[in-house]
């Protein structure tokens, strides 16, 4: 080895040292604060999320500002409009996002968002699935009956997500039991977004849970669906749902849906506000 490469080498090892020494005294110098807002704008060119934010307790007052966001996947899946929680991190000479969860997403469906949505009134396409007993199940196999649908997957880690959605489910379920004739009909469907581990066999499990029936559970009246990712991606995209693979979860939105007995969707709830007595009002209302 020459002096040259010598030279060189130690160099860009006193650099390492160097960098790797800044990056560790500057993560102990960070400042993390919960950051509740509306999105306004979204610059993925250059790394920025406008926030119209709610006080940031023990740092900032209420106002509307950009943030950076280093997370490429979350930041092409946020839109304006969107609201979320975050944590702000701040150390001696930046602040970034992360962590970032939408809590309600954007009724928007303009062509900027690149999501198109069903509407009331529209007709659901035939979607072909698989349910927990491993059986091809079709949308239309339920016309004639009021269908409420929402997308679940097994391992979230949000409680008020999809276990939310799933217990919301159950209580839905149970109210509508009392009622035989309107029982009858209706239909309840849950359908994953994680297709790949989420195997008829995972939420045939799953959905005992819930129902609380265990190895008595028919699945009669609730079924759980998964699918290819193409199946599973045609139907989310139908409804507007956006999701998609981060680090160690699946970061997604809401979507529940009730259909009505002709195929036809009859409302759409885009976030986890809804109440269960609410939708019995409405599925009994579209199952007449």
């Amino acid at each position: 080895m020459n002096r040259a490469s010598f030279a060189l080498i130690s160099i860009l090892v006193i650099a390492f040292a160097f960098n790797t020494s800044c990056r560790r005294q500057n993560a102990a110098n960070e400042k993390r604060f919960e950051l509740k807002g509306k999105v306004v704008a979204v610059e993925p060119d250059k790394h920025l999320v406008t926030v119209a934010h709610e006080e940031i307790k023990n740092y900032m007052p209420g106002m509307t500002m950009p943030f950076m966001l280093p997370d490429e996947a979350t930041l092409g899946y946020l839109a304006s409009g969107d609201e979320i929680n975050a944590t702000l991190v701040v150390d001696s000479s930046q602040s970034w996002l992360e962590n970032v969860v939408i809590t309600r997403q954007s009724t928007d469906t303009s062509p900027t968002t690149g999501i198109p949505e069903a509407k009331e009134g529209d007709e659901v396409p035939d979607f072909t699935m698989v349910n927990q007993d491993g059986k091809d199940i079709r949308l239309h196999n339920f016309n004639g009956k009021a269908l409420l649908l929402t997308f679940i997957y097994t391992r979230c880690p949000l409680p008020e997500y999809c276990n939310l959605m799933s217990t919301n489910f159950a209580d839905v379920d149970r109210a509508l039991e009392k009622q035989p004739d309107v029982y009858a009909k209706t239909h309840l469907l849950s359908i994953t977004i994680d297709p790949e581990y989420d195997t008829p066999k995972v939420l045939r499990s799953y959905g005992a849970a819930h129902t609380e029936r265990y190895e008595n559970e028919t699945f009669a009246h609730w079924d759980f669906a998964t699918g290819t990712k193409d199946q599973i991606k045609g139907v989310a995209q139908f409804f507007g749902l956006r999701y998609f693979q981060g680090n160690d979860q699946i970061v997604h939105g809401l979507r529940t849906v009730i259909v009505s007995p002709e195929g036809k969707v009859v409302k759409v709830y885009r976030d986890n506000q809804w109440k269960p007595e609410e939708v019995v009002g409405e599925m009994i209302k579209a199952a007449k």
